[in-house]
């Protein structure tokens, strides 16, 4: 089924909002919903990338242990991880141990740390879409990759930020509210 579904609690939701208790919690309270700030921002940025390839349910079920690994996604802290941070990554089991993934991460970090406050905040929301006249009826309607996604993954790759193409982009678009893709008639559309 690819339009909205009745919950356990009787409230219709996008369909994979309620394939688990987590899809349920993250559905109903953070997906689509508006996330401003550099650290906030690059915290998504991040586990959208370490997504890249594996199920999202994978990256929420670890996403503490990301936060405690990453000290809370700070960019000056993260910033500051060197060859034995790295070492310590690879072998955490509470995160994904995917060497250019890490990489990545600090390295974004160290270029986001020469950047002025907001800056981040501001180049991503800078492109945001006008909102859709019409909700996507069913998961069909969704697009994976957009027109302002890939301006955003190209405007992040020429700024110096790294794993992060179009549909990755467009994944940061949703999760941080640039977009609202709750289907037609989802109880969290009006919300979001």
């Amino acid at each position: 089924m690819s339009g909205v579904v009745a919950g356990p609690d009787g409230e219709l939701r996008c369909p994979w909002g309620l394939a688990t208790e987590d899809y349920i919690a993250y559905h109903d309270t953070e997906w689509g919903r508006p996330v401003h700030g550099d650290d906030e921002l690059y915290e998504r940025l991040c586990l959208e990338a370490f997504q890249s390839g594996l199920s999202w349910l994978t990256i929420l079920r670890k996403r503490e242990g990301f936060r405690a690994a990453f000290a809370g996604f700070e960019i000056g802290k993260v910033a500051e991880f060197g060859e034995a941070d790295v070492a310590r990554l690879l072998a955490d089991e509470g995160i994904i141990r995917n060497r250019m993934k890490i990489e990545a991460t600090l390295a974004n970090a160290r270029t986001l740390a020469g950047w002025g406050a907001g800056e981040l905040d501001a180049l991503i929301w800078s492109h945001a879409p006008e909102a859709r006249k019409k909700a996507p009826k069913t998961t069909e309607d969704v697009p994976a990759v957009t027109a302002e996604s890939t301006a955003l993954a190209k405007a992040l790759k020429k700024a110096g930020i790294r794993f992060v193409g179009p549909t990755t982009a467009y994944a940061l678009m949703q999760a941080c509210g640039l977009v609202n893709d709750h289907l037609a008639h989802c109880t969290s559309r009006e919300t979001a």
